[in-house]
């Protein structure tokens, strides 16, 4: 198949595949159809379409999470490219690897009144890594200019970049044979020198009271051992080493911010301070700063840890004997039982209520966009992911709000039938029920919660997704059951609760936790 005769379109798709791309998720349009053509005219990359631009971002996003390499999301100009923003926002405070390439008009037309047209540069702000734009070759010089800013663009592997290509007419001429010879560049960088981990490894042993919390991959009931200490001082750590992305509990956050200081690990030296108490910013790999304090941990002991753990033997005693009625607490808590007895399984997590209740009860390591922490394109992210780990099972637990809100991620003809889905429909956004003062105001039900009456039957009926509705403890453990069943198709169960029993099984699972004696 031959390529766009469009020069910068051409180096753009040989730079893509040197640096390992493998994946686009291509939108529709005219003004990028040189970019899509390429993209599925070379055999090193596999195409995914979707159509609406929105849900592209994260559907890419989920890609990146499942291969943890750089992914494609490819628009057409104009406004198109606008609707990348969310899924872009996410992508930057998870540090992903998000190529967003936009065409646009020759910029002699930006402003005049022509169709498609706005000023894509820069569009995207800070949200990006890099932003960069690519003219139309003349000569030699700005054919090396193109190679030079695609390159600087894919180097940056800890976060969006954003690479715009005007494009002028005509558009659809493809008659180039070969991509051209480009220069690809490289970057190396050093590992932790050993003197940095072994003086991390003594001051946290040195501590009297140390802890070390990995941000968002799996803090299996800190919010509830938490709970169950945050008045008592002998708790609260005096150094807090914090490797990976941001803490779901507000409450967490809150209770390690009394501490004295804390250290940050990772990969880019950026400087995050959620806790309020930085001293340190450590560039290195974060898992070989687990590792050697998990070593360290294992040949002398702690006192201080093995009172946590400690206290996590209590919480998990106390939260055996809270026997939960039907609500969405129970759904989550039989799917992950059952999710535990799989030999390998994929996990991912909405905002809200969803993540909240894996935090208590997830078996395993899990995923969610806990970036920017908006409930928008958490279905398209899982789809995504579950596109690229298929045959795999990968499991999305998703409240109603974000599940209708990003319903058009159904909208796809390359659904893996290894996809499943656990909606938890209690006709509202169920955590506005848990804040404290809210209930006073008139305008929490109808407008803050946007309550509803929706439920997924249509949609996964004409989105060919199986569909089932569980309304009862008993539909709930049939429901289950047809879950985890193998299927040739995409399979969803929507949990219908009552908002009202959901926020009382809540607080009576945390006054159960808090009930219960530690000593």
């Amino acid at each position: 198949m031959y390529y766009s005769s469009k020069e910068n379109v051409n180096i753009l798709t040989a730079l893509l595949v040197a640096h390992g791309v493998r994946h686009a998720v291509v939108c529709p349009g005219s003004r990028n159809a040189p970019i899509v053509h390429n993209l599925e005219a070379c055999p090193d990359i596999q195409c995914h379409p979707l159509t609406d631009e929105r849900s592209a971002g994260f559907c890419a996003l989920g890609i990146t999470d499942a291969t943890n390499q750089p992914v494609v999301v490819c628009v057409t100009s104009g406004s198109a490219l606008l609707n990348l923003a969310p899924a872009v926002a996410e992508a930057y405070y998870r540090h992903r690897p998000l190529v967003v390439v936009s065409a646009d008009r020759p910029p002699q037309w930006i402003d005049q009144l022509d169709g498609q047209t706005l000023p894509q540069p820069d569009a995207l702000g800070r949200f990006v890594a890099k932003a960069v734009s690519l003219p139309e070759p003349a000569d030699d010089e700005t054919r090396w200019y193109c190679e030079r800013l695609v390159n600087e663009a894919l180097l940056e592997h800890r976060a969006p970049v954003h690479i715009n290509i005007a494009i002028s007419e005509p558009l659809f001429d493809f008659s180039c044979p070969l991509l051209p010879a480009v220069r690809c560049m490289e970057r190396i960088e050093a590992e932790m020198p050993n003197h940095v981990l072994s003086h991390i490894g003594r001051m946290f042993m040195l501590s009297k009271r140390p802890m070390l919390i990995s941000g968002q991959p799996f803090n299996h009931r800190l919010d509830e051992m938490v709970m169950m200490v945050e008045h008592d001082e002998s708790y609260v750590p005096d150094l807090v080493v914090y490797v990976g992305l941001p803490i779901v509990s507000k409450r967490v956050r809150k209770f390690l911010r009394r501490s004295k200081e804390s250290w940050l690990i990772n990969e880019t030296g950026e400087v995050s301070d959620p806790l309020m108490n930085l001293t340190k910013v450590i560039v290195g790999d974060s898992d070989m700063v687990v590792d050697h304090l998990h070593f360290l941990l294992e040949q002398d002991p702690h006192p201080f840890v093995q009172r946590w753990q400690t206290l996590a033997a209590k919480v998990d005693e106390a939260v055996s004997t809270f026997d939960a009625p039907f609500s969405q607490l129970l759904a989550v808590r039989q799917l992950e039982m059952r999710l535990s007895a799989l030999p390998m399984v994929y996990r991912h997590y909405a905002n809200s209520t969803a993540i909240r209740l894996a935090n208590s009860f997830a078996t395993g390591a899990l995923w969610c966009n806990r970036g920017v922490n908006g409930i928008e394109g958490s279905l398209s992210t899982a789809v995504g992911q579950a596109m690229a780990v298929s045959p795999w099972p990968l499991f999305c637990v998703i409240g109603d709000l974000s599940f209708f809100y990003d319903q058009n991620a159904l909208w796809n003809n390359q659904l893996p039938s290894s996809l499943r889905i656990l909606l938890l429909n209690n006709g509202g956004g169920g955590i506005f029920r848990l804040l404290p003062g809210l209930e006073k105001s008139p305008a929490r039900d109808a407008l803050v919660s946007a309550a509803h009456h929706t439920t997924a039957a249509g949609i996964c009926q004409q989105c060919g997704v199986g569909y089932l509705t569980a309304v009862d403890a008993d539909s709930l453990t049939d429901g289950l059951q047809w879950l985890v069943s193998a299927s040739d198709r995409p399979l969803l169960l929507e949990v219908t609760t009552d908002a009202a029993i959901d926020e009382q099984v809540m607080r009576s699972y945390y006054q159960t936790i808090l009930r219960y004696p530690i000593d």
